[in-house]
């Protein structure tokens, strides 16, 4: 590709940004809540000490991940040991394409 050519098609997406017209977003605040007061701010603290508590504990969530992380294994293990491919089909699969009746 050209270099001018891959120019104009960065720049020319640019400019066609920069001619968007824009909603007015002023309008879109009420006087209801341009005239209301700022909310009030609260201490992060006590929230935060009631989620430290909810949920299970980090030593249950290793254990039950270990073992999930086991049984996907062994199940990808017996997986691999079977085939879903019959004879038959493995044969037709096998044969050079276009060959096959």
């Amino acid at each position: 590709m050209r270099p001018s050519l891959l120019y104009a098609l960065i720049v020319a997406p640019l400019l066609l940004a920069a001619c968007t017209q824009f909603p007015e977003l002023d309008a879109a605040v009420s006087d209801s809540a341009r005239a209301a007061d700022y909310p009030a701010l609260v201490n992060v603290e006590p929230i935060l000490a009631r989620t430290k508590d909810s949920g299970p504990a980090p030593e249950e969530t290793r254990s039950d991940l270990e073992s999930r992380v086991a049984a996907l294994r062994n199940r990808a293990a017996r997986l691999k040991r079977t085939s879903v491919i019959d004879a038959p089909a493995r044969t037709r699969l096998d044969q050079e394409p276009g060959t096959n009746g």
